[in-house]
């Protein structure tokens, strides 16, 4: 996907707006999954209703962040989002949703904690899609893997163009980010007594391989808002098969603040 021109925050270049709405009733942050960039949520910016505004996190060490240093832990990663959140003039006073996918839905769950536990206004919703909750956790360490076998994971759960997967200069700017993000998500844990406020919409593949039914349905015990549990035919990266499906979920859940 070529990526396009985003405009930043005076803040700096942690939130993306595709397509800046300033009458927005409500803004859909949304966090990329392991070695993903703001532009993957393009195409779901361009798709919602009117009144709905996407803010893409852009995380260090990828694409015009490149040169900067990449950050191995959910936790720093949570708290510096948060604070570009919080002190985020162009959303001042406008309620947020979060949408994340994979190591994405981790972040959104860890800052909807942040910025309750401070006193600020949190999301009005999660959308944690292909992840299992925060309490479970698996002994995975495919970060600790040779390149080749990061590479064959990538070919395995979909999601990257197959012929990216075989050009060695692309793959040597990629792989590092890679690592780096499944080091952070698989070092990961979230104890069972974290819980949000927010209501939880949990998005999942019923062929997953990272997540079960079960490890799914398991989100329902980190929330004491609402729970819905939406499934999708297809693996990891589902929502590409479901783009139209997915951004119903969201506009559906999202349609109380469109109105009026």
């Amino acid at each position: 996907m070529t990526s396009p021109t985003a405009r930043t925050t005076p803040q700096g270049a942690w939130l993306r707006r595709f397509h800046p709405d300033p009458q927005a009733r409500i803004r859909l942050v949304c966090f990329p999954h392991a070695g993903g960039s703001a532009s993957y949520y393009f195409p779901m910016s361009a798709a919602l209703p009117p009144g709905v505004e996407t803010v893409a996190i852009q995380y260090p060490g990828r694409q015009d962040r490149r040169r900067e240093p990449l950050i191995p832990d959910i936790g720093e990663l949570a708290d510096r989002i948060a604070a570009e959140l919080s002190g985020d003039p162009a959303g001042a006073g406008t309620p947020m949703a979060f949408f994340g996918h994979s190591m994405g839905a981790v972040l959104a769950f860890e800052v909807a904690l942040r910025l309750e536990e401070e006193g600020a206004p949190g999301p009005v919703r999660v959308f944690a899609s292909g992840r299992r909750a925060p309490g479970r956790h698996r002994p995975d360490a495919v970060h600790r893997e040779s390149d080749a076998v990061l590479v064959e994971e990538m070919r395995r759960l979909g999601g990257t163009d197959a012929r990216w997967l075989q050009d060695p200069e692309l793959m040597a700017v990629v792989l590092p980010v890679i690592r780096n993000d499944y080091r952070a998500v698989e070092l990961y844990r979230g104890g069972a007594d974290r819980v949000t406020d927010a209501p939880v919409t949990v998005l999942t593949g019923d062929a997953d391989p990272h997540t079960s039914l079960a490890e799914a349905e398991a989100w329902r015990q980190h929330t004491r808002g609402g729970f819905e549990l939406v499934t999708f035919s297809g693996g990891h990266f589902f929502l590409e098969q479901h783009q139209e499906a997915v951004t119903d979920v969201v506009t559906e859940a999202l349609g109380p603040f469109l109105v009026g």
